[in-house]
């Protein structure tokens, strides 16, 4: 078992580390007080041709694999969990979708431009009723002559606000179940009857837009179709295997970014004639908080490799999202608590760090559905 990661896949991560320091870093606070999303910045995550690290080369990725996708994730979460959690979105929902299930035609069509990063993407399953019950869908697409007419309402949909393109669940055949479920492509900027009707103002991650949509006889081609009919929620299951891990990654990074706060501070910070680092109660925090982030960074990475063996990854997903998104949340409390009031004001970043985390335990499937799946796969 080999811990190293290979050259290419350090050479990427250096590369958007760096570029996070320097770009991300001096507006991270900026952007989630003026609830903005940063455009220039995913102009420039294309320019370095990471937004569509684990899209084939072909239709305008990198053809880097899962370990490499989750490291980037991980590097732009350690700055910034807004831009970290819109550019995932992008990646795991909207964009490998299309590459796993589309057909070459819509790939050079829809997925190209999302790997090429000349917009985000977004995918939209979550209903204003159906919660952790995602099967419960109201939403539907029925056929008139040759096009689909979709009709309903999703809740909670990153980057629809700034979404060239949408992928949406809806029943087909509202007698079959899980099996009557599809999935459409949907072109927010072009398909009469769309429309974002609220960008919700949320707890954290205010510059990465989450959204309610509604379709109101929405006409989609036959084209617009992805797969097969009623294979929507086989799909699902799929896409979530890989985006749990960007989750994962994602935590993992919230939580490296809130430890290494906190442990710059503790070493600069003197209380009676030493630095609070010294204190056995802080260098306990601290260390608890490094051990916390390296076991979800573990368990990510090996989540990462499995899906890259194309061997099941389930169990091996729903585990590291649910422990890294847990980490972060405990390591960014920890650090808000290392640094004391100062943690508590926006002039330091753990009280970001600390709100952004809280998300990761919900989205994508909360930690009590994680337990669900977990335990499903133990056979429990």
């Amino acid at each position: 078992m080999d811990f190293e990661l290979p050259d290419e896949h350090r050479m990427i991560r250096e590369t958007v580390r760096e570029f996070c320091e320097e770009e991300i870093e001096p507006i991270a606070q900026e952007i989630e007080d003026d609830h903005r999303f940063p455009e220039e910045i995913f102009d420039q995550l294309a320019q370095l041709d990471v937004m569509g690290v684990p899209i084939d080369e072909e239709y305008g990725g990198l053809g880097g694999d899962q370990l490499m996708y989750a490291l980037v994730t991980e590097e732009l979460g350690r700055i910034s969990g807004a831009i970290g959690l819109s550019y995932a979105a992008h990646v795991s929902l909207a964009s490998k979708p299309i590459e796993l299930f589309g057909t070459d035609a819509q790939k050079e069509a829809w997925l190209r431009p999302l790997a090429e990063g000349e917009y985000v993407g977004g995918w939209a399953l979550t209903e204003p009723g159906s919660g952790s019950d995602a099967s419960n869908m109201q939403t539907t697409a029925r056929r008139e002559g040759d096009e689909w007419v979709l009709e309903g309402t999703k809740q909670f949909i990153t980057n629809a606000s700034k979404a060239g393109s949408i992928l949406v669940k809806a029943v087909t055949d509202p007698d079959g179940g899980y099996d009557g479920i599809s999935t459409f492509i949907v072109d927010p900027r072009e398909d009469d009857g769309f429309e974002v009707t609220t960008v919700w103002d949320k707890m954290g991650l205010n510059a990465s837009p989450t959204c309610e949509i509604t379709f109101d006889g929405v006409r989609l081609s036959e084209d617009r179709l992805l797969g097969e009919e009623g294979e929507g929620w086989e799909q699902t299951k799929k896409t979530l295997d890989g985006g749990r891990i960007s989750i994962a990654a994602l935590s993992t990074g919230l939580a490296q970014g809130a430890y290494e706060h906190a442990k710059r501070y503790a070493k600069e910070r003197e209380q009676f004639g030493q630095p609070i680092s010294e204190f056995d109660a802080i260098r306990d925090k601290l260390v608890d908080m490094h051990r916390k982030t390296e076991r979800a960074r573990l368990l990510t990475h090996k989540a990462a490799v499995r899906y890259d063996e194309g061997v099941p990854v389930t169990e091996a997903s729903a585990l590291a999202k649910l422990d890294a998104s847990e980490a972060a949340r405990e390591v960014a409390e920890e650090a808000v608590q290392v640094l004391g009031g100062y943690g508590y004001t926006t002039d330091f970043a753990p009280q970001r760090f600390y709100r952004d985390a809280k998300l990761m335990e919900i989205g994508e499937g909360t930690s009590e559905i994680q337990h669900l799946v977990v335990g499903r796969e133990i056979g429990l």
